[in-house]
Parts: C-alpha cells; sequence; structure tokens
C-alpha cells in the first residue's frame, strides 16, 4: 500500500511541477522571430532577443503572451507602444506613427497564415498599415482576432467570413473606410462585434440582425447613415453601442436581454417605443442628441435596473404623469433642451443625493429662470404640425400634378435661392449687431461645441440662468461664515441651498479691472456651455449692478453644482489613510481629468486653456467621480483684457499656451506617484527628483509607498515616462493632452490585466 502512495505521489509531482517534455517546434520559433523582424522590433518584444530557451515558457505579460499546446502556437497576443492617433490617414507611412515604408501587410499576413494552431490573435498599437490581405482567412482555427489601434484601411475582406469557429472580432481604432460588410451573418459563433472608431459609411447591413449569438454590437464613431435595423431577433444582445453616426430612422424594437443601448449624436426621430419600458435588464440608455419626439413613455423612468437615462436635446414634448415613479436603482436623469410642459413629476423633483435630474431648456411650470417661456414649446409644435400637414399635400399634390409642378418648382427654387440670401444677409447683420464688443461676428457665429449641442447664440443649449444678488444672499445666508467654504486666488466659496433645495457652491469673485456688463455676459454664457461628465456643473451667474445695461462691474458671482466629496489632494496624504486612493484609483481620477481638459482644448472653438491645474481643484462626487473645477477663468479674467485691448486680433483671445496645462498636468501626475512629498517643494527640487525614476531603488525610495504596493511595474512606468514629457523644459518636448489621455489609458488597462491576473493567482491558490 505504500508503494501505491509513493507511486501516486511521483506521478503528481511529475504532473504538476515538472515541464512537459514537448517544445516548440522549430518552424513554429522561426515564424514568431520572422514577425518579430517584420514588425520593426517593437519594444515589448524585446525579451526575445537574447532568449535561448523556448518562446512558449516565457512568462506572460499584459503585453506580450505566447500559449502552446502540442509544440504549436496557439495564443499570441502583442502590444505595441505606437499610440500616436491622427484624424485623417491617406494609406502611406508616417514616421515615428506607422510602421515603415518598407512594411508589407501582405508578407507579414502571409507570415502570421503558418501559425495553423492560432486560436487567438491580438495585435494592438503595432503601426501595421495597409488593407487587411484576404489571406487572414488561412488561420481556420480562429477564434478571437483583435486588430486595435493600428493604420488598416480600405475593406474588411469577405473570405474573413470562412472564418467559422470567431467569436470575437474587434477591429477599434483604425481607418477601414467602405461599407459595413452584408455577409457578417456568415459567423455563425459570433458574440462580440466591436468596429468603432473607424469611418465605415453607408447603412448598417439586415444581416446584423441574423447574427443569433452576437451579445455585443459596436459601431460607435462613424459615417454609418439611414435605418438602424431591427434587432429584435438577437436575443442574447446586452450591448448595443453606435454612438456618433448619422442614422435618420426611427427606433425599431429591441431586444429585451439588453443591458446598455448608446444611440446618441445621432440624427433618430419619431416617438421613443413603448416597448423601451419592457426592457427589464437595461441600466444605461442614451438616446442625447436626436430628434426625438412625443412624450418618453413613463415606464423608461420606474425600469427595475435603469440607472441612467439620457434623453438629452431632443424635440421631447408634452407632460410627464404627476404619478410617474422612479426606479430605486436611477441615479442620473438628462430632460434637459427638449419642449416639455406642465409640472414636474415629484420622483425628479426630489433633492436627493441619490439621484441628479438635468432639466434646463423646457417649458416646465417651475419658478426656476433656466426654463424657456410656455409659448416657445407650443408654437414649436404648431409648427412641426403644419410641416408634417405640408409635406402630406406635396406629396398627395405630386401624384396628381407630377408635370405642373415640376414647371412651378423650378421658379420656386429661383425665389427660394433668393429669399435664402436674403435670410442670411439678415442673419449676418443681427449677429453682428448683438455681438459683444471686441468679439467678432464670424468667431461667434463658428463657434462649435463636440457635444453638438449649439453654436453660440442657437437653441441648443439652456441659456445661462441668471440669480439675482438677494437670492444668492438668502442662498447663503448673507454670506454667513458658517458656509464659508475656502479662498483661492479667485475668490471667496460658499455652500449655498436654493429655493428649490438643491445644493450649489457659489464663487464671490473680484475682477481687476471693471468692465462692460453686455460683455460679460457674453463670456459667462460662454462659460455656460462647456458641458462634460468631468467639469464641475456652471449653473449660472450673478453680476452686481446687473440692473444698468450700460454700467460696468467688477463684482461677479459664479454658481456652480456643489460636489460633496472633498478634493484629490485629501485622497493622496498620509494624514488620512483610510481615505488615500492605490494606484487603479489614482488612474481613473487622472483619465477623468484628462478627459476634461483635452474637452476645454479641443472640444470648443475657441479653445479654453490655462485651467488652473491642480489636485486641490480636482473634486470628487459620492461615487468617486473626478470633477475638475475652476476651468475656463481665463473666459472672465485675462480674456477680457485681451479682448478689449483697442489693436488686439480678437481671434487670437484664447492663443494662450495650451501647454501650460501640460505642464500644469505634469505635477498632478507626479503629485499622485508620490504623494504629499510634492506639497510645500519648489518646482526646482521637484524637477530633480525626477531623475530618480530611472531607478528601482530611486522609486522607492521617493514614490508613494501606497502606489509601489498596488502597481504594476509596466503601468508605473508609462505614467513616470508621460509626466517626464509633460514637465519637459522645452516646449516642443511637451506632448499634447490626446497622447496624455492615451498613455494614461493605455496604464490602466495594463494595470486592471495585472489585477485580474493576481486575483487569478490568489483565487488559484485557494
Amino acid at each position: 500500500m505504500g508503494y501505491l502512495n509513493l507511486l501516486l505521489l511521483v506521478v503528481l509531482l511529475w504532473v504538476f511541477f515538472i515541464p512537459s517534455s514537448y517544445e516548440l517546434h522549430p518552424s513554429q520559433t522561426q515564424v514568431l522571430l520572422q514577425i518579430r523582424k517584420l514588425l520593426e522590433y517593437p519594444s515589448s518584444l524585446q525579451t526575445w532577443e537574447n532568449y535561448s530557451g523556448d518562446l512558449c515558457n516565457l512568462r506572460k505579460s499584459a503585453r506580450v503572451s505566447i500559449t502552446c499546446q502540442d509544440s504549436f502556437i496557439t495564443e499570441l497576443k502583442i502590444m505595441g507602444d505606437k499610440l500616436v492617433k491622427v484624424s485623417e490617414f491617406h494609406g502611406f507611412a508616417i514616421p515615428n506613427v506607422t510602421l515603415s515604408e518598407g512594411f508589407s501587410i501582405d508578407s507579414f499576413v502571409t507570415t502570421l497564415t503558418r501559425l495553423t494552431s492560432l486560436k487567438v490573435l491580438s495585435l494592438v498599437s503595432l503601426g501595421i498599415w495597409g488593407p487587411l490581405p484576404d489571406k487572414i482567412h488561412r488561420l481556420y482555427s480562429l477564434e478571437l482576432l483583435d486588430l486595435s489601434s493600428n493604420f488598416m484601411y480600405g475593406s474588411i475582406p469577405p473570405k474573413i467570413s470562412r472564418l467559422v469557429k470567431l467569436h470575437t472580432l474587434t477591429l477599434d481604432s483604425n481607418h477601414f473606410n467602405d461599407t459595413v460588410p452584408d455577409w457578417l451573418d456568415s459567423f455563425s459563433n459570433l458574440t462580440i462585434l466591436s468596429l468603432k472608431s473607424n469611418g465605415f459609411k453607408g447603412q448598417i447591413p439586415f444581416s446584423v440582425s441574423k447574427i443569433k449569438t452576437l451579445t455585443d454590437l459596436v459601431l460607435s464613431h462613424n459615417e454609418l447613415s439611414g435605418k438602424l435595423p431591427d434587432l429584435s431577433t438577437l436575443t442574447n444582445l446586452h450591448v448595443l453601442n453606435i454612438i456618433e453616426n448619422h442614422l435618420d430612422s426611427e427606433l425599431p424594437v429591441l431586444p429585451k436581454e439588453l443591458v446598455t443601448v448608446l444611440l446618441c449624436n445621432n440624427s433618430l426621430s419619431g416617438e421613443i417605443p413603448e416597448q423601451f419600458g419592457e426592457l427589464h435588464k437595461l441600466q444605461h440608455l442614451d438616446l442625447s442628441f436626436n430628434h426625438l419626439s412625443g412624450t418618453p413613455p413613463s415606464a423608461l423612468f420606474s425600469l427595475p435596473n435603469i440607472s441612467y437615462l439620457n434623453l438629452g436635446s431632443n424635440m421631447l414634448s408634452g407632460s410627464l404623469p404627476d404619478e410617474l415613479s422612479c426606479g430605486d436603482k436611477l441615479g442620473f436623469v438628462d430632460l434637459s433642451s427638449n419642449k416639455l410642459i406642465g409640472q414636474l413629476p415629484s420622483c425628479l423633483n426630489s433633492t436627493s443625493d441619490k439621484r441628479y435630474v438635468k432639466i434646463g431648456g423646457n417649458c416646465l411650470s417651475r419658478d426656476s429662470k433656466d426654463q424657456r417661456e410656455g409659448s416657445h414649446c407650443l408654437i414649436s409644435s404648431k409648427q412641426s404640425r403644419g410641416r408634417d400637414i405640408a409635406v402630406e399635400v406635396a406629396v398627395i399634390s405630386g401624384a396628381v400634378l407630377v408635370m405642373v409642378l415640376l414647371g412651378l418648382g423650378v421658379l420656386l427654387l429661383c425665389k427660394r435661392c433668393r429669399s435664402r440670401t436674403q435670410e442670411q444677409h439678415v442673419l449676418s447683420k443681427n449677429v453682428q449687431a448683438n455681438t459683444p464688443t471686441g468679439i467678432s461676428s464670424e468667431l461667434l457665429a463658428n463657434a462649435r461645441f463636440i457635444s453638438q449641442a449649439a453654436k453660440l447664440g442657437t437653441q441648443g443649449a439652456p441659456v445661462c440662468r441668471l440669480f439675482s444678488f438677494e437670492e444668492l444672499k438668502e442662498a447663503t445666508n448673507n454670506f454667513d461664515s458658517s458656509r464659508f467654504l475656502g479662498e483661492g486666488s479667485m475668490g471667496k466659496i460658499y455652500k449655498g441651498r436654493l429655493e428649490n433645495g438643491t445644493f450649489v457652491a457659489i464663487r464671490s469673485l473680484s475682477l481687476v479691472k471693471k468692465c462692460s456688463i453686455p460683455n460679460l455676459k457674453a463670456r459667462l454664457d460662454l462659460l455656460s456651455k462647456l458641458h462634460h461628465p468631468h467639469l464641475v456643473g456652471f449653473l449660472g451667474h450673478g453680476i452686481d449692478g446687473s440692473g444698468q445695461d450700460d454700467s460696468s462691474s467688477s463684482k461677479v458671482f459664479l454658481v456652480y453644482e456643489y460636489v460633496p466629496n472633498g478634493n484629490y489632494r485629501t485622497h493622496l496624504s498620509e494624514s488620512c489613510p483610510e481615505k488615500v486612493f492605490k494606484w487603479s484609483d489614482r488612474l481613473a481620477i487622472l483619465i477623468g481629468v484628462a478627459k476634461a481638459v483635452h474637452f476645454l482644448h479641443t472640444g470648443v472653438i475657441p479653445g479654453c486653456l490655462n485651467n488652473r491645474l491642480k489636485t486641490n481643484n480636482i473634486l470628487l462626487d459620492e461615487h468617486r467621480i473626478a470633477k475638475l473645477s475652476d476651468y475656463g477663468m481665463s473666459i472672465i479674467t485675462e480674456e477680457i483684457e485681451k479682448f478689449e485691448a483697442k489693436e488686439e486680433d480678437p481671434k487670437s483671445c484664447h492663443r494662450t499656451n495650451i501647454e501650460d496645462d501640460v505642464y500644469n498636468f505634469g505635477f498632478i501626475l507626479l503629485e499622485s506617484l508620490v504623494g504629499p512629498i510634492v506639497t510645500g517643494k519648489g518646482e526646482a527640487f521637484l524637477l530633480n527628483e525626477m531623475a530618480s525614476f530611472g531607478s528601482q531603488d530611486g522609486r522607492r525610495r521617493i514614490v508613494d509607498p501606497i502606489v509601489l504596493t498596488t502597481c504594476s511595474q509596466e503601468s508605473l512606468s508609462i505614467v513616470v515616462s508621460i509626466t517626464n514629457k509633460c514637465i519637459a523644459p522645452e516646449l516642443l518636448s511637451r506632448p499634447s493632452f490626446e497622447d496624455v489621455l492615451w498613455n494614461l489609458q493605455y496604464a490602466a488597462q495594463i494595470q486592471a490585466t495585472a489585477d485580474s491576473d493576481q486575483r487569478s493567482d490568489s483565487t488559484t491558490w485557494l
């Protein structure tokens, strides 16, 4: 019996602790080395250079992973560092962005196809450029194909449909510019189809609705147009994301298993189907910035799992029922910039911290200056009905008198051309007449927002609310010291409570120089149009002496949403160890702020620069989501004097150094790395300390211990590198905010993978 136990122990030791006897087939090793050469020796494959063992035994990382079975490679994952994105790609190599001119994607794919046992292939951010060759179908065992963040263009090759085992196809962030293929239903096992951030055009093919196994359909940020097909047959679909396209149909019936539906920034019209109120698993619905009309179904608000509901910036009308009920998990509702009338139901009028509701820009019956006149909504609805009737009459008449209308059409066309010319002339004069001193009408007329809220001066966003001084005094109990929150270079801040129960933060701002009130109001209106999830919401303003239109003022009150959870700096301090953020939390905060600043730089024209970036201006809401405060102050302060200088070019008003924000954000990154050491230290000292990041010993000495114990070294190295670039003395050496954001997201992705691997290892040992 003892002999049998000993034999069993030897067998177990052999199975679990002694490496497999087979080695990677020499031909497979040659293919890997050839791939490395064709990819022009990316840094992520540097470990292969002097490695003499079996490549299958190399330790897996977030950037490189090889899995083998029976001497053949079954999984190959490589993530490069070619992270620079370009807005336009013309099909040619770009130095230091793509692989070189000598790269041949055809030869590269030919080499890949020699890995005949490959089931998983992921080649991300490697600078691969060219049209994807048809011969990719020779990898007949593929189950997952991810070629994201490269420079492939043209169409998806038809023969790829022969990959019958494929369950995940991800081609995000390339430059494919043909139509979405109509043969996608050939994939009988496909569960994830992600083609976001390309240039796909035309309609979404009906064949998509035949992929019964599909769970995730992501087509956002393309140029798709036409009709959104009926997807009700996709009974396994959980995620539908078609943000920022040009779809112009009505909303179809949707499958009932959906959890996330993102259809914002299209041109969808018609009413929201009542069937949407039956999507009981739905958690996140965004239909904002479309042309939807009618009254939203009451059942939408009470869905059992709904937490985010955004119907803003549509043409929704009518009144919501008084007895409307809201689901327990509903935390965010946006109904702003519609044509709703009547009373706001009690569940949306609550002052609870658990639910945030945006309702400005409607015609609701409430004592609030963020609502429009009731006639606006009524007149608009009459005009809409008039247009519908006119269209019907035109169609009927056209059927009966086609020849007559052809003749009349020519005459009417000429007349309309003249009429439009006159209207444009009048519009130009009106804009010029209403333009504040120092701002060119061209600048105002051409102002645009990524959010597509509206051009300045149009009806796309609610007018900035004007608070009276009496309202602000009442909200702050006459600016009582108990309401005082703090004081900075931009004035004192008080906590206030408005008449409707909403808590706000009120900044009392003293201007260095008096300025004209019309000019000041124009800039405050511009500030009110800056909307982003990671910006503290600007609700309105009060101006000292606003009763006299021709007067000047040096006192302004800025009213913001109240953000209750303190600032980011307090979560970096050792004085509150229970609140200190670990590395992944810090990355999430940094990414949120970087998104906000990137929006301020590029999401509005003219860009909003010099945003006073520092850790105590990053506030955290109840969900620990970062919100940047003190942004856009240059619009009100420094920029006023530039606008009003007699010989200043008004178009140059925002052309201050964008690098100032990059540089300041570099110090936010630095403080995130080293924690409270930064506080009270001079810039010269900190710049010298950056040299310590070059060695492991130096990092252990200067990096916050919380960071060291919760980060992966690879993720940390990426952030250290981008920090160095941000605070570089030479302006030209500093990155754009897009590059900063990309690197932070890349670092977060690597950290998430490392955390996941660590959890898996822990589970395995348990």
